[in-house]
C-alpha cells in the first residue's frame, strides 16, 4: 500500500471523525470530570478496536448483511446511549467535582462506559465495510487482510488523538468556568440522547 492511498485514506478518515458524535460527547462529559481523559478514551479506542479485529478477519460482512443482527446491534447501542445521556443530563459534570472520581474502579467503569459507547455504534462496523474497501487494492501484494489493518491502526490512531484533544480543550477551557461546564457537558448529553432515538427511529421505522 503506497502513501499516496494512506494519505488520502487519511484525510477521508479525519472528515469523519472531526464530525461530533457519541464520541465526542463523552470525551467531552469524561474531559469535566476525573484527573485524566485517558481511562475514557482508552475505552473509546477499545470498542472501535474490537470492529476492526471482526473487519480484519472478514467476519463484519456477515454481521452487515445480517438484518437481526444488525437490528439488535443498533437497538442495544442507542438504548445504552439513551440511558447514559440521560445519566449525564441528571448528573452533570463540572470542574468542582473533578476530584472526586480518582478511584480505581472508577477509572475502570469510565473505560466500559466509553468501549460501550463505541463498541454498540453499529455505525463504526458500516464504516469499515463502506469506506475501507475504496482504498483496498486486492491486486497488490499486500493481503486484504493486511491491508484493512494497516487502515484500521490509522483510524485508531485518528480517534485516540482527537478524542484527547476534545476531552483537554474542554477540561482546560472549562476548568474554569463551572456554570459552562454544566451547559456544555449537558449539551454532551443531549447528544448522546438525538443520537441514540435517531438510531432507534432510523433502524427500526427505516
Amino acid at each position: 500500500m503506497d502513501t499516496t492511498t494512506l494519505a488520502a485514506f487519511l484525510a477521508v478518515d479525519l472528515l469523519l471523525v472531526f464530525t461530533p458524535g457519541a464520541d465526542w460527547a463523552y470525551a467531552i462529559s469524561s474531559g469535566l470530570r476525573g484527573r485524566s481523559v485517558v481511562p475514557a478514551v482508552t475505552g473509546l479506542i477499545a470498542g472501535h478496536a474490537v470492529y476492526a479485529l471482526v473487519a480484519v478477519a472478514g467476519l463484519a460482512v456477515i454481521v452487515a448483511r445480517s438484518p437481526a443482527a444488525l437490528t439488535a446491534l443498533t437497538v442495544a447501542g442507542a438504548g445504552y446511549l439513551l440511558w447514559l445521556g440521560w445519566g449525564v443530563l441528571r448528573h452533570p459534570a463540572v470542574p468542582a467535582a473533578a476530584g472526586v472520581e480518582s478511584a480505581e474502579t472508577s477509572r475502570v467503569q469510565t473505560m466500559l462506559r466509553g468501549a460501550g459507547i463505541s463498541g454498540l455504534n453499529p455505525k463504526a462496523l458500516l464504516l469499515y465495510f463502506s469506506l475501507f474497501p475504496q482504498f483496498i487494492d486486492p491486486a497488490t501484494d499486500w493481503p486484504v487482510a493486511a491491508q484493512t489493518g494497516l487502515l484500521s491502526t490509522v483510524h485508531l490512531t485518528a480517534c485516540a488523538v482527537v478524542y484527547l484533544a476534545v476531552g483537554l480543550l474542554a477540561r482546560t477551557v472549562l476548568r474554569t468556568r463551572p456554570s459552562a461546564a454544566r451547559i456544555v457537558t449537558r449539551v454532551s448529553g443531549a447528544m448522546m440522547i438525538v443520537i441514540g432515538a435517531l438510531l432507534l427511529v432510523e433502524r427500526l421505522v427505516g
